[in-house]
């Protein structure tokens, strides 16, 4: 005969044994970027002859810094429960900006000054960031959604960039003795210590970004945001101006891409950079950062860069035509955000069952 005992034994054990394995599949869930990374690295070091070459993981070493870079900003955008569409127009904005200023110098009437590769290098990050400061003060002070006051800033700034020559690039960036702005080339293809200047540029942004977020009253403002906007306001921080200040780095990041995309090709193309806002979504979402905000690390969003860049030259290499790789992209993204909304879920079940 059953008695109360033992069914109630029964229901503690069917319940420790559901909790038990909700926590291992959360585990599992969180560390789902390394599976990620380590899944495409074997696929094709397997798949496609001589893919774990120096010369390709240099190759693809660039590829994960620009997309790496893009996904810092992007990142504490997406963790104040935004989106910024326009970064990949404000790559190939700046690159434009980059070549107009090696290649014409700033007209002064009857006189032309030619600025050095360091004044042209800040005077196109602060192009960049102005532009994410349009974007922020369009979310902040005019209420305007993320969504469309970035998508719209995305077909502004690509047509300035095709206005900016008739929809021509400026090619051979190698700069003149005489003006004093040779060296561009070495921003995107030199070295230091053995290691490229783009893979130092990732390095410092993300350890700066990963102290800013973790360690500075700044970095907790902007996930309490995310977390919750309107208990940010009633608690007295200053939301549209630590929004603002995320949608201006934003662009900042965007800007470096630029320069970097363009002193590699030594070549300035308004195109630079088109669809480079959904991989650094993707590499983001991937990464662990809840597209609801409030969840979420840079360095994670660096991994989800390494994993969308190589599973992208991967793909390449294997000669997966562009119309599948759109494919794959996009249900990478599409992935990436269910397995999160799994996660959220189970972590809630979890927190309710302790």
């Amino acid at each position: 005969m059953t008695t109360a005992t033992d069914l109630s034994t029964h229901d503690l054990s069917h319940h420790s044994k559901s909790f038990q394995a909700s926590w291992v599949l959360l585990q599992i869930l969180k560390l789902r970027i390394f599976v990620a990374l380590f899944a495409v690295l074997l696929y094709f070091s397997l798949t496609v002859d001589n893919f774990l070459t120096m010369n390709n993981m240099l190759i693809m070493a660039q590829h994960i810094t620009v997309i790496g870079i893009l996904s810092i900003g992007m990142t504490l955008v997406i963790l104040t429960a935004g989106i910024d569409l326009s970064v990949g127009s404000t790559v190939g904005f700046s690159g434009m900006v980059s070549g107009f200023l090696l290649m014409n110098g700033i007209p002064l009437g009857d006189y032309t000054l030619f600025l050095s590769v360091p004044e042209v290098i800040l005077l196109t990050c602060l192009v960049g960031a102005f532009i994410g400061y349009i974007n922020g003060a369009l979310i902040t002070y005019l209420n305007v959604a993320p969504f469309i006051a970035t998508l719209g800033m995305l077909y502004v700034v690509r047509g300035a960039a095709l206005l900016f020559n008739d929809g021509g690039t400026f090619s051979q960036l190698q700069g003149h003795e005489e003006l004093g702005n040779t060296g561009f080339s070495f921003l995107g293809n030199g070295s230091l210590l053995g290691i490229g200047i783009p893979v130092w540029l990732l390095l410092i942004l993300t350890l700066v970004t990963w102290f800013v977020s973790y360690k500075t009253p700044f970095g907790r403002y902007v996930y309490a945001i995310g977390g919750n906007e309107n208990a940010a306001i009633f608690s007295g921080l200053r939301v549209r101006k630590i929004k603002l200040w995320v949608y201006v780095f934003s662009g900042f990041c965007a800007a470096i891409v630029g320069l970097v995309i363009t002193s590699q090709l030594q070549t300035g193309h308004p195109m630079t950079g088109d669809t480079y806002e959904l991989r650094a979504i993707a590499a983001v979402v991937l990464g662990g950062t809840a597209l609801a905000g409030g969840r979420g690390s840079v360095i994670g969003s660096v991994i989800g860069a390494c994993v969308i860049s190589i599973l992208n030259d991967g793909m390449v290499m294997s000669g997966v035509s562009d119309f599948w790789q759109m494919v794959i992209m996009g249900l990478v993204i599409i992935i990436a955000v269910v397995i999160d909304q799994l996660q959220q879920r189970l972590q809630k079940r979890v927190m309710v069952t302790t």
